[in-house]
């Protein structure tokens, strides 16, 4: 592994590669024996953040179902395992549960590993770490890999155990007990989504347990489901929320079964999406609404922490209609997470902070990334709302929707893409101040947004450099038929400047 590039392995807090060969341009680079050069370099940098020695760990290993996952996972634990760690084997299962293997009694480990890539194509595997603080960041990342690019490590006599544990079982349990005390029903407190029609489409990933393991006990018909069993060829569609293909399985299913409800599910459980009972999406904005106004109801006035392209009537939902604070940071899931844990330090109170994609965190659950216990908190509500008569949406009826809105890619060719990236920005900052009808919005963390008031166009747009990839991402809304096309045309007129730009997207998929 002499000349082995160990960074490019690193996606921000996340290691992902690839683990199956056969795509074309793609060599296998996150091997078995590469794992478990990363096993070893998780215990050396665990021990020394603890204060421990290595041989006295406690660790728990769990995958999703990816085709990849099997091998790899064998190969971690055991690199551990030689280290002398006590190692547990959760099989499959979910990011969030992994983490709760830190802070669940009867468990009690000092770190987590969850062998995932989210919902990237089968062929890509990773790694996710976590401590009972959280997931692992950036810089922790880099430093387990610069442990690994030097590979020192002295094995254990004797070696440590490898032993199976169902983390699942004791990870639904506590969700369904989550339910039932939130809905506190007078006459069916076991059951309390008893008379309810629920399906899951878990894409084929892990998060199939979601419908036997929580809908079930709690009372639930999840006839209808769809997709539960674990298979990393991932058949039948994507498993992510944000894929149209994916949404409109679920939403066509939520129909044609008449169910009251409808949950989607990411590879790994950190995300997840909702039908309701007409067969339209919860997701996005309209998702964070819906668990924003939960979220105030238990803390009102409290700041709602999202990423940065977020809508306008999002945010005037949240503070004139739910009287709470919006605050839009970064995009990435641990931006928004780590402003909201910023926020409370000093003294605001965050209690919920979800990004678009659907990686929500509360504050009353260790701002983990949890898209199962961000449904259950759903699922409390839609209970209540049928005790009470009402259905769940009415919680984010007066939620303004815009008439079209449009996500464009703008790939950079120039080989320096960040630097040219940010020159185009810059340069659109000057643009957009010499025009007397578009307004640079304010306070702004990420790329620039720009409130458009010109007749025919009464909307926004948001344009950013990419967190990892060489392209520009065009965020725009409008309320009115045909805003955007009218905003885009004008930003063409700027872009068509910038030789090095890919504007062959523009105009389309317009909804």
């Amino acid at each position: 592994m002499q000349d082995f590039n160990w960074n490019k392995l690193q996606n921000g807090s996340d290691i992902r590669g690839v683990a199956v060969a056969g795509v074309a341009n793609e060599p296998v680079n996150l091997t078995p024996a590469v794992v478990q050069r990363l096993g070893q370099a998780f215990t050396a940098w665990l021990a020394a953040k603890l204060g421990k020695p290595v041989a006295s760990l406690r660790l728990a290993v769990g995958r999703d179902s990816r085709l990849s996952g099997p091998e790899l996972m064998q190969a971690v634990m055991a690199a551990m395992a030689g280290q002398g760690c006590q190692v547990l084997d959760c099989g499959i299962a979910s990011t969030p549960a992994m983490f709760m293997a830190t802070v669940t009694a009867g468990f009690d480990c000092d770190g987590a590993i969850m062998m995932t890539a989210s919902h990237l194509p089968f062929n890509r595997n990773g790694l996710k770490f976590f401590t009972a603080q959280g997931g692992l960041g950036k810089p922790d990342i880099s430093e387990i890999l610069q442990r690994a690019e030097q590979g020192e490590f002295a094995p254990s006599t004797p070696p440590g155990t490898i032993e199976s544990r169902d983390l699942i079982a004791t990870y639904a349990a506590q969700l369904v007990a989550k339910v039932r005390q939130g809905v506190n029903h007078p006459s069916q407190f076991e059951r309390p989504l008893g008379g309810l029609k629920i399906i899951v489409d878990a894409g084929n990933g892990a998060g199939g347990f979601y419908a036997s393991q929580v809908l079930e006990p709690l009372g639930a018909d999840t006839t209808g489901s769809q997709f539960l069993e674990p298979d990393g060829t991932f058949p039948n569609h994507v498993p992510n929320p944000e894929d149209g293909e994916a949404m409109a399985s679920i939403c066509q299913a939520v129909l044609a079964q008449q169910a009251d409800f409808g949950i989607i599910f990411d590879t790994d459980v950190d995300r997840a999406a909702a039908v309701d009972h007409r067969g339209q999406e919860l997701n996005r904005n309209r998702l964070i609404a819906l668990i924003g106004a939960i979220a105030l109801q238990s803390h009102p006035g409290s700041t709602i922490v999202t990423d940065s392209i977020t809508s306008d009537g999002l945010t005037w939902f949240i503070e004139s209609e739910l009287g709470g604070r919006h605050h839009r940071f970064k995009r990435g899931y641990k931006n928004v997470i780590n402003e909201a844990l910023r926020l409370n330090r000093g003294g605001e109170e965050a209690w919920l902070a979800i990004e678009t994609s659907g990686h929500g965190a509360m504050k009353e659950n260790y701002f983990l990334d949890d898209g199962a216990y961000l449904i259950s908190k759903l699922l409390i509500e839609l209970a209540r709302a049928k005790l009470a008569g009402r259905v769940l949406t009415d919680l984010i009826a007066k939620l303004p929707l815009p008439e079209e809105s449009q996500e464009i890619r703008i790939a950079i060719a120039a080989e320096a893409f960040q630097t040219y990236g940010e020159e185009v920005i810059e340069q659109l900052r000057a643009f957009v101040e010499a025009q007397p009808d578009w307004a640079i919005a304010s306070p702004n963390y990420e790329g620039i947004r720009v409130a458009c008031t010109a007749p025919g166009e009464a909307g926004w747009f948001l344009l950013r450099l990419s967190l990892h990839d060489p392209l520009l991402a065009l965020n725009v809304e409008s309320d009115v038929e045909g805003g955007v096309g009218r905003i885009v045309g004008r930003l063409g007129a700027f872009l068509g400047a910038f030789p090095s730009l890919d504007l062959s997207g523009f105009i389309q998929g317009v909804s």
